[in-house]
């Protein structure tokens, strides 16, 4: 346990940071402290759900193809998107 003093203003700044951040006080405080980077991307998670289902559709069309229970398409290319866009997301959650 750690308490620590400070003016009301400062302590309504960084917890909206915190929010914008989609943490806890306690862990961007902590985070900060220890110079980690802290990366907030606006609409990620939509982007994410969107990506990941794109994926499961892949893979299970892709399952199908190797079942031979449907003609196999060529997906190279929508592969190769598909890892683009996700490498692109990646990045920019990396860089911060």
């Amino acid at each position: 346990m750690f308490a620590m003093r400070m003016s009301q203003q400062d302590y309504d700044r960084i917890q909206h940071k915190a929010g914008q951040a989609g943490m806890s006080m306690t862990g961007f405080l902590t985070a900060s402290a220890l110079d980690k980077k802290i990366v907030v991307v606006d609409g990620v998670d939509k982007v994410l759900g969107e990506l990941k289902a794109i994926g499961r559709n892949l893979n299970q069309v892709t399952t199908l193809c190797n079942m031979g229970k449907i003609t196999c398409l060529d997906l190279t290319e929508i592969k190769k998107g598909f890892g683009t866009v996700f490498d692109t997301l990646y990045d920019l959650m990396d860089r911060g």
